[in-house]
């Protein structure tokens, strides 16, 4: 028979070693609230689920509670490799959903950002993950949804989950990168574009 160390032990069930201060019934009870969770997080998608998968909200959720993120950041939060966290990144940065660019203060740091449309697939998913969740909470009688709700905000507290109220406000659709400041005499002057190099031998750019 296999030994236990520094393990908890309930009947024939066990919490191994890192984790041996968690009570299992605990452990059990919120393992199985998990599933319905994500069950709740798949529907609450709804149509953008075709394209978005829950890792890939997950990332855009990261990005629009907690502002820009450099690659390396963006993975310790979602607990992946940061080669996992860039390829994720770039297909999200293909649909549309976020952007890379660099870091006002620091130019040679590249922060990764939740776009318009990105906000917008989270607050809508917010939005009906909140029905049904409501949905869920009317079986109980309100002494129950009040015990639920302050189990869940001590545990939401211990993960560092950012409130919705804490979250950054959302960028407005015409908003981009800030212009590129050009020295004096720079070919296309201050907060212009410089125009493409032209092939005079062909007479085209």
């Amino acid at each position: 028979m296999q030994t236990l160390t520094n393990a908890r032990i309930k009947g024939d069930r066990a919490v191994p070693g890192p984790y041996a201060d968690a009570d299992a019934d605990a452990v059990d009870a919120v393992l199985t609230a998990s599933r319905s969770m994500v069950a709740v997080a798949t529907r609450s998608l709804g149509a953008a689920a075709e394209e978005t998968t829950i890792a890939q909200y997950r990332a855009l959720v990261v990005l629009a509670s907690r502002g820009p993120r450099r690659i390396v950041d963006l993975a310790e939060a979602l607990d992946v490799a940061p080669s996992t966290a860039g390829r994720m990144c770039d297909r999200l940065v293909r649909m549309g959903l976020a952007r890379r660019h660099r870091a006002r203060g620091d130019r040679r740091a590249v922060l990764v950002s939740v776009t318009p449309a990105g906000r917008q697939v989270v607050d809508e998913a917010t939005s009906r993950r909140r029905a049904l969740i409501a949905e869920i909470l009317e079986r109980l009688p309100v002494p129950a949804q009040q015990a639920v709700a302050q189990a869940l905000q001590v545990f939401s507290d211990a993960a560092g989950e950012v409130p919705d109220s804490e979250w950054p406000a959302a960028v407005p659709a015409d908003h981009g990168p800030a212009p590129r400041r050009r020295a004096p005499g720079q070919r296309g002057g201050p907060g212009r574009p410089v125009p493409p190099a032209r092939d005079h031998a062909k007479g085209r750019p």
